[in-house]
């Protein structure tokens, strides 16, 4: 199950209480004070793991609590620190105040850490307030408290590219061939309910052995989606974090409307939503070409639209395989993946 938003309770461990004890020993009387510092709480610490895809473990359980130092003891023996809570989150994870809505932490990159409540510091025992005056304390320091907060979680997918389109594109069944993704396939819209991340491969090309790019398969978008009509905002943001758009297009859409006029009606829920996505970089593509028959129907097809659109398309086959090569292709130059200091992306 992907699940994209959460609602937890944090709380570090409190310092564990100083020791006020005197030296006790046979044959020395009036020994001193010898009481020793309580250990430092745990704090707590949100990691974002390579090993965690959505925040599914935070619906069952919602306190995660630090444990507290252990008192400090006589004889100058120290109370032993606690361990720190990780909390382990998906990479693209944004964390909030639910209290007042402030943006934490953006745990934008992988091995990222972020300390997001402070473990409360041990008392001092006694043995450190002895003075020529006052030689023998019968107080020490009680523990500091730990913080505690409300946070809200919301992740954004981290990809290389992010497939939009009306319900029924293709998306589902494009990520399915051009990566070991296994995303619900089916003639009805809506099929895919939660967003799908696959990787891609194509074969070497110079200094690489490998090209792999992250694609994410997005829920089909509808008018009036970027206020909340259909699955509605929930998955725009994940687009916001995919570096390239590939905008599916059914050559005969199911809805019975013009290629050209969904084009247009899921532009204008992406630019609604935000100006960062409506000027993503973007490639267009005709799907189920195979629906239409003959080579010369395919061609005036394809040429009908980018005249209408003033756009070049590239005209793929799920089913068939055609066009898909080239569309990988396409998409790796249009990210820059081959320039010199571009790293691939290894998950």
């Amino acid at each position: 199950m992907f699940v994209d938003s959460a609602i937890i309770h944090v709380r570090s461990g409190k310092g564990g209480a100083g020791c006020a004890s005197f030296r006790r020993e046979k044959y020395i009387p009036k020994g001193g004070p010898d009481g020793g510092d309580g250990g430092d709480g745990g704090s707590v610490i949100l990691v974002a793991s390579d090993n965690v895809d959505t925040l599914l473990d935070f619906t069952g359980r919602h306190h995660w609590h630090a444990r507290g130092g252990e008192p400090g003891m006589g004889k100058g023996c120290y109370g032993k620190k606690a361990e720190d809570l990780e909390i382990r989150l998906p990479p693209g994870t944004l964390v909030y105040d639910d209290a007042t809505g402030e943006l934490i932490v953006d745990l934008s990159e992988r091995g990222m850490r972020h300390h997001v409540a402070q473990g409360g510091k041990g008392g001092k025992g006694n043995i450190h307030f002895a003075t020529p005056t006052n030689q023998t304390p019968r107080f020490a320091e009680p523990g500091g408290e730990g913080e505690e907060r409300t946070l809200r979680l919301e992740l954004k997918l981290i990809a290389d590219i992010g497939l939009v389109g009306k319900p029924n594109a293709g998306k589902s069944t494009l990520l399915s061939r051009i990566s070991h993704a296994t995303p619900k396939i089916a003639d009805y819209p809506f099929t895919t309910l939660e967003p799908n991340l696959g990787i891609a491969e194509l074969p070497g090309s110079g200094r690489f052995t490998s090209r792999r790019m992250i694609i994410a398969d997005i829920p089909g978008l509808i008018e009036k989606a970027h206020t909340g009509a259909g699955l509605g905002t929930r998955f725009l943001r994940h687009v916001e974090r995919t570096r390239l758009l590939v905008h599916l297009l059914e050559i005969d859409p199911t809805d019975g409307h013009d290629p050209v006029e969904n084009y247009r009606a899921i532009r204008a829920e992406l630019a609604s939503y935000s100006d960062e996505l409506a000027n993503k970089p973007e490639i267009i593509a005709l799907s189920k070409m195979e629906l239409v028959g003959g080579e010369q129907d395919r061609a005036a097809a394809i040429q009908m639209i980018e005249a209408e659109l003033g756009l070049p398309v590239l005209a793929i086959s799920s089913v068939t395989g055609v066009g898909l090569t080239e569309l990988l292709e396409a998409c790796w130059r249009r990210l820059g993946k081959d320039e010199a200091d571009q790293l691939v992306w290894s998950v």
